[in-house]
């Protein structure tokens, strides 16, 4: 319905790159991505996100509405008095990597008659190639931005389609219009929301971006049982910008320069380098497994000299080591009630011990009384953080 000649080629590249199936090409080559973009898009610089005009630049926004990246359609100004009194523009809402939209639809599995509940609609043009795959009365989606929302509502209305376009909070799903047969989510979790578990039907399939503080993310793929419990393993990556009432507290140093003036950080050395954790994905993704509520961010200085900082906002936790290349042992502070860094060591540890695990082998249970994460079954949890 969109409009086929704009569409195609877009269609076309993600097809010769591998990333679009068959079973989603048609529907991509349909729905022109350019019409569910605002005139201004966001992309990012060194020094921050810088707005893209469709107007001033007409030429530039037309290419990167049809490349395969992501684009931000929306920022927040956040004041950063700390810093100067600052303004930091940061992305709420974002057009995903066109790449990923096909990989997470095609990991939908759907079929012709399925119900499907999306939770984010951002611009609509998921919500769109949805609906030209299955049909508008079988397209149910959330967001929870009313301004988001009614643009989402104008794009669609523009480019012929009617999915159901809930304005709410994703996390309850819409159960006014359950039972789905597919869920799909668009923003990063941490916790699933049983709510969405709740409505799937038996059988049904959950897709969507899970990540924690210190990795985010990676991609869940979950089957709802007869029991009410939904389990599945990670299928791949997939960073998307946090659900807002789970986005990890942003200003690392805001913990560190908050402490209390009459502690002092415990000072000590470690013999880990932090490149062996964090330059590592799997290492990276399973210490943000076993060191929950944490972040990280990193100071560089001359010579490939940098210092890690983690940060526990809610305790006031926090913790730095100091890296010289070369060097055996790293000078390491760490304060507060979590001995952070000491947890990252004995996350590693374990990560060593089962054999390096990459990410596809580890799962997610959850169930009405929560969820838990395992490795290469459901069965085989993993140690509580220590």
């Amino acid at each position: 319905m969109s409009g086929e000649d704009s569409a195609a080629p877009l269609a076309d590249q993600l097809t010769r790159a591998g990333h679009l199936t068959p079973a989603w090409r048609d529907a991509f080559a349909r729905v022109d991505r350019a019409r569910f973009l605002p005139d201004r898009v966001w992309i990012r610089g060194d020094d921050g996100y810088h707005p893209v005009d469709r107007t001033a630049e007409p030429a530039r926004w037309g290419a990167l509405a049809y490349d395969d990246q992501a684009l931000v359609t929306h920022v927040e100004d956040v004041h950063a008095a700390a810093d100067g009194g600052e303004t930091a523009r940061v992305p709420c809402s974002s057009a995903s990597m066109p790449r990923v939209v096909a990989l997470m639809l095609d990991t939908l599995d759907v079929a012709d008659g399925m119900s499907v509940l999306e939770i984010g609609t951002g611009t609509g043009y998921n919500a769109a190639l949805l609906s030209e795959r299955l049909g508008d009365r079988h397209v149910v989606s959330v967001e929870v931005d009313p301004r988001i929302a009614d643009a989402a509502r104008a794009n669609l209305k523009s480019t012929g389609y009617a999915p159901t376009v809930v304005t709410g909070d994703g996390t309850l799903g819409s159960p006014a219009h359950a039972p789905y047969d597919r869920t799909i989510v668009t923003c990063a979790l941490h916790t699933v929301p049983y709510a969405l578990v709740e409505q799937t039907v038996p059988g049904g399939v959950i897709v969507l971006p899970w990540g924690t503080g210190l990795y985010n993310g990676v991609l869940l793929r979950l089957t709802r049982a007869g029991d009410g419990t939904a389990s599945g393993p990670v299928v791949g990556d997939s960073a998307f910008m946090w659900n807002r009432g789970e986005t990890p507290h942003r200003d690392v140093m805001a913990t560190v320069r908050t402490r209390p003036p009459a502690t002092t950080p415990k000072r000590a050395t470690t013999g880990l380098d932090p490149r062996s954790v964090f330059g590592d994905e799997d290492a990276a993704f399973t210490a943000g497994l076993l060191v929950p509520d944490c972040r990280y961010s990193v100071g560089h200085g001359p010579g490939g000299e940098f210092t890690l900082w983690l940060a526990d906002h809610s305790t006031g936790s926090w913790a730095s080591v100091d890296h010289t290349p070369g060097a055996d042992t790293h000078p390491l502070h760490q304060h507060g009630p979590r001995a952070l860094w000491s947890e990252v060591e004995a996350a590693y540890a374990w990560w060593q011990r089962a054999g390096s695990p990459v990410r596809t082998r580890y799962g997610l249970t959850v169930t009405p009384a929560g969820q838990h994460l395992w490795l290469d079954a459901p069965e085989h949890t993993l140690p509580p953080h220590p």
